[in-house]
């Protein structure tokens, strides 16, 4: 008989699926298949909103080894026989619940993805997103993630080495929780998720299976309410050490006996269903499962309970039966549990059976085939009023407030140290990380190869709120200036898309742009999407979050050695290179600067791509003629925050004017530093103060230059380029001074490093 709305509700599906559902098997489902085809049709894991957009992103290339969303992670061919694979999955709405372990098995999911592929993973990062740290609830989902995540990752023994986190009010009760790893192994190891060879067993390996995470991946696919903290068996535990054990079994299965196995599969959302008919969809088989077989952790659990369990570390590996019992064998050397729970078919039918009972029985074709809904777009109400704001009605900063202004931002929770976080996590472990956390990407280098990897993700969901299209090219373009920065070449991208309800027309707007500038900017940048994760009804009953499509940017270098760090040293000159120190008022839209002094979010950000590509290639060439001692980009609180950062990481202070102007590119840049004229001004130099100093403007790099003669090739090369090239000054003693701004090394350490635990109180 029809099931009544309440369990439609339980299951998130909606009364015109299920009838959808009805119509294509012709009749009416069974508990269990509908308990599997409501959590393959969640938006969770069918993507009903989002798949249509995929098609404008760019993800092929001279580079990519696999097909998007055709296998757990994205691969990259890195030369000589290696590969690197990656990607980011959310874990946002556990988290909430339970930030610990929301957290944790987060990042168990994501190491999973990775080593499915037959990888070895060797490194973690994360983005984060928290409601303002002056709420107590906030603190505590703070807290709770960050010892979640450096909990998970320094058990299994993979680097946590790089991230971010921002924090709004729009995020309160409902934190991102962002993970992404990133793998390497040889590409003849590469495995695939794939359920091939009719008459092939399934085998399950690790964890026993319990009733945590049951409709997990359903809970992941509704708004959260009042009611969500009651769904706390939705949230999976996890068990790290198991996860070690799985990791290392798998690696050696996929590095030297590869030709044992057809496929590999991890279980994340939807569990065993997922995971079985996902890879036999890769395949165009069949699967019978028993779920009687399936190894069990707590009494009477039902043959739904198994199939939607969620419980962690658990794979599900598909050996050619000749080598069932080598596999086996293998699996249960690395002490844990492998079990055969089924067989591929040739039917096309996901057959699950209890004993002798035939519990369910449903075509693959029909569970892999959720609907598509299109997006009904509406531009948010007051986003044009936002937009049109008159930045330079404001006042300018009173040179006098200038060094106050700055130890407030780099004091505040979005710019502070996040050395409080890192120290949490063990960075260095397996040995590989050469950029440790504090700058702009972290550096791992491939082993058995001179080869380096760098890796970083951002977005920044204030500038997004603004201008969904341009805040996402711009969340591209941060991400490709980290990895640059270090001197790597951005090769590939994945992404998380977080956003609230795609029913509400504002959202679908915020969402259909956003990708919209994903895509624009990954095909200007040259760095296609090779995998990613659609997080979507982030919201409470106050409100969603801030549009925030995360961004995880792979760059490769082939001389790990000559990584670059934003460390200064003595003697070293700044140069700014992208844009004059002259910067209008608009450049403060959606900045650090201007939510701290006015406590909004107005004006337009703005990005010209061609500019950006033409000023990362600058530094890359730069940096390959051995011209750069250190680079750091320019993103929230401007040239002055930058400018810190960098003195504080060299531990040398600074002596710059903010007077220092060149001749526009491309014509010949002459002396790059004129030095302050008689009768002249810091204001009439650089226009608006505030903008000089904290103005957000893209496509911007300050750089270390060690010699004379360096400093003039530069000069040649950006004005080859168009690109602007500024010598602010040069790096010596034990104060900071930027124009207006003079401060004590001290004084700035002490807001910067001391920030993020003055905000979090007691925390952690």
């Amino acid at each position: 008989m029809p099931v009544d709305d309440r369990t439609l509700a339980e299951i998130a599906l909606s009364r015109a699926e299920y009838e959808r559902l009805v119509a294509m098997i012709e009749r009416e489902p069974s508990d269990v298949e509908l308990g599997m085809a409501a959590a393959l049709w969640s938006e969770h894991c069918g993507y009903k909103h989002t798949r249509p957009l995929f098609r404008h992103f760019p993800t092929t290339g001279p580079r990519v080894l696999t097909e998007a969303g055709k296998e757990n992670a994205g691969a990259i061919d890195l030369g000589d026989g290696w590969c690197a694979v990656f990607k980011m999955e959310s874990h946002n709405h556990p988290s909430a619940i339970e930030p610990y372990e929301g957290a944790a098995t987060g990042v168990g999911g994501i190491l999973r993805d990775i080593f499915a592929m037959g990888m070895r993973p060797i490194a973690l990062l994360d983005s984060l997103r928290f409601g303002p740290l002056d709420d107590a609830h906030n603190r505590h989902l703070f807290a709770g993630v960050v010892a979640g995540i450096g909990g998970y990752g320094n058990c299994v023994g993979v680097p946590t080495v790089g991230g971010e986190v921002q924090c709004a009010p729009e995020y309160s009760g409902n934190p991102l929780v962002n993970a992404m790893c990133v793998g390497v192994g040889r590409i003849e190891h590469l495995l695939s998720a794939t359920a091939r060879g009719v008459g092939n067993p399934l085998v399950l390996v690790g964890a026993d299976t319990g009733r945590d995470g049951i409709h997990g991946a359903t809970f992941a696919s509704v708004e959260l309410d009042a009611a969500s903290a009651e769904r706390r068996p939705a949230v999976q535990v996890g068990n790290p050490f198991m996860e070690k054990l799985l990791l290392e079994a798998c690696v050696e299965l996929a590095e030297q006996h590869g030709d044992w196995i057809e496929g590999l599969q991890d279980l994340g959302a939807a569990g065993l269903t997922s995971s079985a008919v996902e890879a036999a969809a890769r395949a165009g088989t069949g699967i019978d499962i028993d779920v009687a077989t399936v190894p069990r952790r707590e009494a009477h659990m039902t043959a739904y309970d198994v199939m939607l369990s969620e419980s962690q570390e658990r794979m599900l590996v598909i050996p050619k039966r000749a080598h069932l019992d080598e596999v086996l064998a293998l699996f249960r050397r690395w002490e844990l549990h492998a079990d055969v729970v089924g067989v591929v078919t040739d039917d096309g039918m996901a057959t699950v059976r209890d004993g002798d009972v035939v519990v369910a029985r449903i075509p693959i074709a029909v569970l892999e085939d959720p609907p598509q809904y299109e997006l009904v777009t509406r531009r948010p109400a007051g986003l044009d009023a936002r937009q049109a704001a008159d930045l330079d009605a404001r006042p300018d900063l009173d040179p006098a407030r200038a060094t106050a202004a700055l130890l407030e931002l780099l004091g505040s929770e979005n710019i502070a140290s996040r050395r409080w976080i890192y120290r949490q996590y063990d960075h260095q472990v397996l040995n590989q990380t050469v950029v440790r956390p504090g700058g702009d990407a972290a550096v791992l280098w491939v082993q058995g190869t001179t080869k380096g990897l760098a890796v970083a993700t951002d977005c920044n969901g204030r500038l997004v709120s603004l201008d969904p299209r341009v805040g996402a090219q711009i969340a591209v373009a941060e991400a490709a200036r980290n990895v640059v920065a270090t001197g790597a070449t951005p090769v590939a991208v994945t992404d998380c898309l977080n956003f609230g309800n795609p029913e509400r027309p504002e959202v679908a707007y915020e969402i259909e742009q956003a990708v919209l500038g994903l895509a624009e900017a990954c095909r200007a940048l040259g760095t296609p999407v090779v995998s990613g994760n659609a997080s979507l009804y982030n919201e409470t009953p106050d409100s969603a979050v801030l549009p925030t499509p995360a961004v995880g940017m792979l760059g490769v270098m082939d001389d790990v050695a000559r990584a670059l760090t934003i460390a200064p040293h003595e003697g070293d000159t700044l140069v700014l290179l992208g844009a004059p120190l002259a910067q209008p008022a608009s450049t403060l839209a959606g900045s650090e600067y201007q939510w701290r002094t006015q406590g909004v979010a107005s004006g337009r950000p703005h990005i010209d791509l061609a500019h950006e590509a033409r000023v990362q290639r600058l530094v890359l060439d730069a940096h390959a003629g051995g011209l750069l001692a250190a680079a750091h980009d320019l993103a929230d609180g401007g040239l002055a925050v930058a400018a810190a950062e960098m003195c504080l990481a060299g531990d040398v202070g600074l002596e710059a004017t903010l007077t220092a102007q060149a001749s526009p590119a491309p014509s010949p840049p002459g002396p790059l530093s004129p030095g302050r004229g008689e009768g002249e001004t810091e204001r009439a130099e650089t226009g608006r103060l505030d903008a000089a100093l904290f103005g957000e403007a893209q496509s911007r790099f300050l750089v270390a230059v060690r010699e004379e003669g360096a400093l003039a090739a530069l000069g040649a090369l950006a004005a080859a380029a168009g690109v602007e090239c500024i010598e602010l000054g040069r790096c010596a003693g034990e104060r900071f001074r930027l124009g207006p701004v003079d401060a004590s090394l001290e004084a700035l350490r002490a807001q910067y490093e001391g920030g993020l635990e003055r905000a979090l109180g007691g925390e952690g």
